[in-house]
């Protein structure tokens, strides 16, 4: 069972990373790997009760690869971490299949009571370096998280998220609506908006003539090249 899980982690990393270029170099160079090879001993060795060689380890594995998993995480299938320096993964975090970290991501908790106080990432989630999910909040399959992004929030499945705090600029409600870019892939918001000002410019143009003909139904001309101060305006009687 445990040869199969990193078999598995190696196969991922070969899948994912593209300067991977065999199998014996992602198991002896990838901290990533490491870390998750570390951390499948060390959740065996915390279930069976074992919790001070357990936590033990895990340090000794955080020293050695700079990634931080707390061997009480429930993690799935097909968790990769690319370069991973300065990952952190909190005692009652849950992470789903297919998931991809980068480096500098912490899953963290808010509250110091005990009791489920760090987020639950739910499958095919991307998360981008330096983003920071904080809280027992959820994170939807198929979400991308901004790098650098505070999310505190409960994120719905087929989302991207920017920003401190974390926003949501897209949403989607399938997988149809998926791109095929890559796990890298995040939606421009400054694009996003140039675009809506495009679709919206030949309705203003409709706008601004039905404007003038009114206008110039009513006795005031408005040349194309005045100012707006120095438009004739019309003497209201009475």
């Amino acid at each position: 069972m445990m040869l199969r899980q990193i078999n598995e982690d190696i196969a991922v990393a070969l899948e994912k990373d593209p300067a991977a270029r065999n199998a014996l170099e992602v198991l002896f160079l990838y901290p990533g790997v490491h870390a998750l090879i570390a951390y499948r001993v060390t959740h065996l060795l915390w279930g069976m009760g074992l919790k001070f060689i357990a936590r033990g380890l895990s340090q000794l594995a955080r020293l050695i690869t700079g990634i931080e998993v707390h061997p009480a995480a429930i993690i799935g299938k097909r968790l990769f971490i690319d370069h991973g320096m300065g990952v952190v993964i909190g005692e009652t975090s849950e992470i789903g299949n297919n998931v991809f970290i980068y480096q500098g991501v912490t899953l963290g908790g808010l509250a110091t009571k005990t009791g489920k106080r760090h987020p639950t990432v739910f499958d095919n989630v991307v998360i981008g370096a330096g983003a920071k999910i904080l809280g027992p909040i959820k994170i939807g399959c198929n979400t991308k998280i901004g790098s650098g992004s505070v999310v505190l929030q409960d994120v719905p499945e087929y989302s991207t998220v920017i920003g401190v705090p974390g926003r949501v600029v897209f949403s989607g409600i399938s997988s149809e609506m998926e791109d095929d870019e890559g796990p890298e892939s995040f939606p421009d918001p400054v694009a996003r908006a140039i675009e809506c000002m495009l679709d919206r410019l030949p309705e203003m143009e409709k706008e601004i003539r039905q404007l003038k003909e009114t206008l110039n139904k009513n006795g005031i001309v408005l040349p194309d090249s005045s100012p707006i101060d120095e438009v004739p305006r019309k003497k209201i009687n009475g």
